[in-house]
């Protein structure tokens, strides 16, 4: 294993018979990354990592995990730097971009590679009220 250190913020929820299941959040600092994990947070989902994720390929699928000095913490803005309860490692199923302007009404499905493997890609406007929604049945078809 060598994880590649990875600018993004990943969370996790569990999935009966698929176990955790994570998203990759990515885009520019401020385009809301950690906002959109905390309102995940607060619908049952769990925190790997805020801002830097380490990923790594195993036998075919995409993990991630957070660097040891930041793991348990998120960056809440206008707060700082809080604890929340977190998982040390979840399997990446989906990559979220944070776009500024709204992503296409039906997009062609869209991949990136991500430690030399494809993770589906989708793009949101992180401060939208329903990207939680739209995340969470995202990951319920992969």
């Amino acid at each position: 294993m060598n994880p590649t250190p990875s600018h993004g913020t990943t969370v996790a929820r569990w999935i009966p018979a698929r176990g955790w299941t994570g998203v990759l959040i990515t885009g520019p600092s401020g385009s809301g990354k950690s906002d959109l994990a905390l309102r995940l947070i607060s619908r049952g989902w769990r925190l790997v990592a805020d801002d830097y994720s380490h990923v790594f390929a195993s036998a075919g699928v995409l993990y991630a995990a957070p660097p040891v000095r930041i793991a348990g913490r998120i960056e809440v803005r206008g707060l700082g730097i809080v604890p929340v309860a977190h998982l040390g490692l979840t399997r990446l199923v989906l990559a979220v971009d944070c776009v500024a302007r709204a992503p296409e009404r039906l997009p062609e499905p869209d991949r990136v590679a991500v430690a030399g493997l494809d993770l589906p890609r989708l793009a949101v406007i992180a401060r939208h009220a329903s990207a939680v929604e739209f995340i969470a049945a995202a990951t319920a078809e992969l």
